[in-house]
């Protein structure tokens, strides 16, 4: 006995695919919800047909109108409830008058295809959403497989990959899967970037050679490792103290990072590699600096930093609220930037601010507490050895780094 809306998968092979469940399923529902392309297959079908292009709230409303006067059937490609319409039909209906029938996913059937293991893929939908961030996400990842669509296209991709030297991947493109013009082929990066007769119905897959190594788990880069100007040792954020500024920030995958002084972006780029499923606003007022950040997101393979020219806090009037807020340099507007960063942070986001030179230290301090908040202080100070003449090492101070941090109270943490 089926409930009054079936969410039921069909392939582009049509009835043929579907199981006797599946197609029972259809018999005795009066209205029938679904692409053009899935109605197609249905021609025959007494019932009322709803058409789903871009009107998915008009029709989710109409789905459940209808459901309590008549069985609804809702078509959906291969799987519904992955990466499909099917929770967003629980959500309208309720779970309890919803019958999930699925078929094999484009996913399964793309690595059916090529005749490889899915179990240890991770799964990434560009389809209808932005491929920012697509790289970073990448980062960590041996294989994938990718739901595209006409503009965020398997050429695309490889465009984005070649763009940040990732290009070291194995791909296939698997168009059209289950249909009379299914076809699948395999590219190297480079060949992908012009190929331009590939179909809009298609799942990319993305392999590294066996050799590859993932980098490690947590950012840790010499300064070495950056681009940057050049006044004495160079503006950067040292390792040690980048380290503990990371730990401090507590960046979640979904974060929203400020980075207000980024100057070579050292701090933003290895946070945005802890959000990769969020972004990093990365601000900085001196232009030549930006050119050297930009040129450490293409090196460092970073794609959810956003760059942006500008003095705080007015550069950052419309940027997206922050979860995590890392403040390395105000140009004397340490109040005013500590005042409205605090006001924008999310309730449960952390603000940490470094200050090195004195004058600094004290402005920091005494905004705290104009605000009347109360942060957690502590002073980083790092001796790195260094060779003396011949076989003699010393211990070489960095300068003294000042760390004011503190959580905005809310509903993950209360100040401190």
């Amino acid at each position: 006995m089926f409930k009054a809306v079936r969410v039921i998968g069909i392939g582009d092979d049509g009835c043929l695919g579907l199981s006797s469940r599946a197609y029972n399923a259809t018999v005795d529902c009066q209205v029938l919800v679904g692409g053009e392309r899935q109605l197609a297959f249905f021609p025959d079908h007494p019932g009322r047909k709803v058409i789903l292009k871009k009107n998915l709230k008009e029709v989710l409303k109409d789905v459940q109108e209808l459901s309590a006067q008549y069985n609804v059937a809702v078509l959906a490609s291969g799987d519904p409830l992955f990466y499909g319409i099917g929770s967003l039909v629980v959500r309208a209906v309720g779970a309890e008058h919803v019958d999930i029938i699925p078929a094999p996913s484009s996913i399964q059937q793309a690595f059916a295809r090529i005749a490889k293991p899915s179990a240890d893929a991770k799964i990434i939908s560009v389809h209808g959403r932005t491929i920012e961030g697509l790289v970073t996400k990448l980062q960590k990842t041996p294989k994938a497989a990718l739901f595209t669509d006409s503009e965020n296209s398997p050429q695309r991709v490889a465009q984005l990959l070649s763009k940040f030297d990732d290009k070291d991947w194995q791909c296939w493109v698997c168009e059209n899967l289950g249909s009379a013009d299914e076809r699948v082929r395999s590219f190297s990066i480079e060949d992908l970037t012009n190929c331009d007769d590939i179909s809009p119905l298609n799942v990319m897959i993305l392999e590294r050679p066996k050799t590859w190594q993932a980098p490690a788990s947590f950012p840790f880069h010499s300064e070495d490792d950056f681009a940057k100007r050049m006044p004495r040792k160079g503006l950067i954020t040292k390792t040690e103290v980048r380290t503990l500024s990371l730990a401090k920030l507590q960046i979640r995958p979904k974060d929203v990072v400020w980075d207000i002084g980024t100057a070579s972006g050292s701090v933003a780029i290895e946070a945005a590699k802890l959000c990769p499923e969020g972004y990093v606003h990365a601000v900085e007022c001196d232009e030549r600096s930006l050119a050297f950040c930009e040129e450490n997101l293409v090196e460092h393979k970073v794609d959810n930093v956003r760059l942006c020219h500008g003095l705080a806090p007015e550069a950052l009037k419309d940027l997206s609220d922050p979860d995590a807020i890392f403040i390395g340099g105000t140009k004397g507007s340490m109040l005013e930037t500590l005042s409205y960063c605090f006001e924008r942070l999310k309730p449960g986001g952390r603000l940490l601010v470094n200050a090195v030179t004195l004058d600094n230290v004290v402005s920091a301090r005494n905004s705290f507490e104009q605000l009347g908040l109360l942060p957690d202080m502590v002073l980083l100070q790092v001796s790195r050895g260094v060779p003396l003449a011949g076989k003699y090492i010393k211990y070489e101070a960095m300068n003294p780094i000042h760390m004011f941090s503190i959580t905005k109270q809310g509903a993950d943490h209360d100040n401190g």
